[in-house]
């Protein structure tokens, strides 16, 4: 029923002398990623042309050089020495760009230079105002693009390059970023001409949020499109810099089909534009002419009975040539297809997730980013596109993060695993083998007292799939004995928590709650990311449902283990994770004795167009599913104690959920608790995170009983 995979011993041995330092949960939630970091090298880059690389000290104050083949560095520059050249304040040196190894692009503050480190002098290249919004930079125009409210401005130009009406919003990412869409602007390749997503929110509902800041309190209204409701119209706009004129392109379709995955040919005489119809079954590639602004051509199309979700551009390895990826095989896969849109060939054959096109060389292979046949690993690969070879790059099990040199010959490869916190190697890629370990970093939690946790495998609900779990135990862990558990849950789509990465991908504050005596359990279900397209659109038109069963094979997997107290379990989650508490705490009462639900979702209908509709549909057209999910339907099975916590100004998952989910409480006459989070979004953030952990972990501490 269930395989152990691996273990993850963390900062204990039999033998230390000296004293063990407790882990404090200010600690555990503030300093993961700050005192308790792995050593690692800082903002690595490849200097163009050479076998050079650039990195920050540790101190952040000087810019260094190190080589590929040696373990010899050299001094760039320092922050002192990049003032004096730019009269600038620089808390660092921020290389955005290298030109060549002479030359490179900072920002410091505002302002955009170019410094020559042969000549030492610096150019003022662009600046944006303090306010700005999105800031996008292109060098080969040396321009600037930036928003400011729902007006986009260039650096160049005296006056908005958008100057639209109330309710449209220029310059700025769409869909609320789903389809990958994660900035609103692209600057051609030779950067004349700016391309830009434009949004019509007119009809688009107002929702208010309560800024209690200001003395009487006040409304901040956003525009939140809910499912079933009247969606934004978007558009994409062409803008050219130097004649001044702009083209307009709108969905081929329905007013409020989604315009994604906006790339630019390599001549910049077409871009491309993947265009989903509002049910997201149907996507269309279009070509279309840089200069008219005239669709040119369907490249083609793809269509699923779920969805069809695309989250990447054209890429294009030549002149007419792109690759593009889609998972329409059940699994994420590389397409070479011609600038005519006809398939040339299917680059990869995976039954596994490719993540991410890095990039391409001169000999015609294509360098890409995947998982590999461990879903919870990250690896390196390149396929040629002629003979469709391939060849994974990275070795060694672990979560790898790489980069290349100009030419593609040499690799940096920064990776961790459960068992190593991070290591820094290069590769000479054309000779095939390891130049130079750089960094091996120590544990640490060395000195700290921690426990340990196991991933290992279970069935899931259908019988057949393996999910992966995560298991954090104790420092002093007795099998002898009976421990509470706190299972932490997430299990929506595009999220992964259970990685073979440095703490098993586990937060801090899981192995401080271990050493309060419990046991902290994660599985990653069904419907979560980096196992396939049938892996996770199961949950179609039923959210939570497959979730929740297969979350209650974790339960029985729990209960199957000796050293389990199966009257002391608690569940926790945020987010689509409260969802998940929140459902199991209602929709499977008496499980769980305790639930802390974070900013949950807790009706579908009330969740924004673009995530919402792709895994339900509407809700005229899914009445059934909104309803089996709908939490407020559920309110009189509640057994035991639950805690629902909210940021009073979240824009994500709207308060209105928590407080109409409060509200069916009342009127049933059961009893649970509230807790709001006052200004905060979605997430709680900065010290008072401290507070928001606090809460959560004694509520199941004082009522796990």
């Amino acid at each position: 029923m269930k395989k152990l995979l691996l273990f993850l011993f963390i900062g204990i041995t039999a033998n230390v002398a000296q004293a063990q330092q407790e882990l404090t949960l200010e600690d555990a939630v503030m300093q993961q990623y700050r005192k308790f970091y792995p050593e690692s090298t800082n903002m690595v880059q490849w200097i163009p042309g050479t076998d050079n690389y650039s990195f920050l000290s540790a101190d952040y104050q000087t810019l260094l050089k190190g080589n590929a083949k040696n373990d010899k560095t050299s001094t760039i520059i320092t922050t002192a020495e990049l003032a004096t050249m730019t009269g600038g304040q620089p808390r660092y040196v921020n290389v955005a760009e290298w030109v060549d190894e002479n030359s490179f692009y900072t920002t410091i503050g505002e302002q955009y230079f170019l410094i020559n480190l042969k000549e030492k002098t610096s150019e003022a290249i662009a600046s944006y105002p303090s306010a700005s919004g999105a800031v996008d930079f292109t060098s080969a125009s040396k321009s600037l693009a930036y928003t400011v409210e729902n007006k986009l401005f260039v650096s160049s130009l005296s006056f908005p390059v958008a100057q639209t009406e109330d309710n449209v919003v220029s310059g700025q990412a769409i869909a609320r970023s789903e389809f990958g869409i994660t900035k609103g602007t692209f600057w051609s390749n030779n950067g004349q001409l700016l391309a830009y997503y434009q949004k019509d929110e007119k009809y688009v509902a107002d929702y208010p949020l309560l800024n209690i800041d200001t003395p009487t309190g006040s409304l901040k209204s956003i525009k939140y499109p809910m499912a079933g409701q009247k969606s934004e119209r978007p558009a994409v706009v062409i803008f050219n810099v130097g004649a001044n004129e702009s083209v307009t392109v709108k969905p081929t379709g329905e007013k409020d089909d989604y315009l994604t995955n906006f790339g630019w040919g390599p001549k910049d005489e077409h871009f491309y534009i993947a265009e989903i119809n509002r049910g997201q079954n149907h996507m269309k590639l279009n070509k279309y002419n840089a200069k008219t602004g005239a669709l040119e051509k369907t490249l083609f199309e793809e269509k699923n009975d779920r969805w069809v979700e695309p989250e990447h551009p054209v890429y294009f390895v030549n002149d007419n040539q792109f690759v593009w990826m889609s998972e329409r095989d059940g699994f994420m896969n590389l397409y070479l297809y011609d600038d005519q849109g006809a398939l040339v060939r299917k680059l990869t054959e995976n039954k596994w997730v490719a993540q991410e096109i890095i990039g391409h060389d001169t000999e015609g292979n294509v360098y890409y980013q995947g998982t590999g046949a461990n879903g919870m690993e990250t690896h390196a690969f390149k396929v040629n596109l002629k003979s469709g070879k391939q060849e994974q790059l990275t070795s060694g099990e672990g979560t790898h993060h790489v980069s290349f040199s100009s030419d593609y010959t040499l690799m940096y490869d920064q990776m961790s695993s459960n068992y190593i916190p991070n290591k820094e190697t290069i590769y000479d890629l054309s000779k095939g083998k390891m130049l130079r370990e750089v960094l091996v970093a120590a544990n640490p939690y060395d000195g700290v007292v921690m426990g340990k946790a196991e991933i290992g495998t279970i069935k899931a609900a259908d019988g057949k799939t393996d999910l992966n779990y995560r298991l954090i135990k104790p420092s002093n862990f007795d099998p002898k004995k009976k421990y509470p558990v706190l299972v932490y849950v997430y299990g929506g789509p595009h999220a992964q928590l259970i990685t073979n990465s440095w703490l098993g991908g586990a937060s801090l504050w899981m192995y401080w709650m271990a050493e309060q005596g419990y046991l902290v359990y994660t599985l990653d279900n069904r419907g979560s990311a980096n196992r396939g397209f049938e892996f996770e659109s199961v949950i179609h038109r039923q959210l939570g449902t497959a979730e929740m069963a297969d979350q209650m094979e974790g339960v029985k997997h729990l209960k199957s283990l000796p050293y389990v107290n199966a009257n002391r379990l608690a569940v926790h989650g945020w987010s689509f994770g409260g969802f998940m508490t929140t459902s199991l705490m209602l929709r499977e009462a008496g499980v769980f004795n305790v639930g802390v639900a974070g900013g949950p979702v807790t009706d579908w209908s009330y969740y924004e167009i673009m995530y919402g509709e792709r895994y339900m549909d509407m809700p005229s057209e899914n009445e059934e599913g909104y309803k089996a999910n709908n939490l407020k339907n559920h309110v009189a099975k509640l057994k035991g104690d639950l805690l629902l916590i909210h940021g009073t100004m979240d824009d994500v998952v709207v308060m209105q959920h928590n407080l109409s989910l409060v509200q069916a409480f009342v009127e049933e006459g059961v009893q649970m608790d509230f807790f709001p989070y006052p200004m905060h979004k979605h997430n709680v953030r900065g010290k008072d995170r401290v507070h928001l952990m606090q809460k959560v972990l004694d509520y199941v501490i004082d009522n796990n009983k």
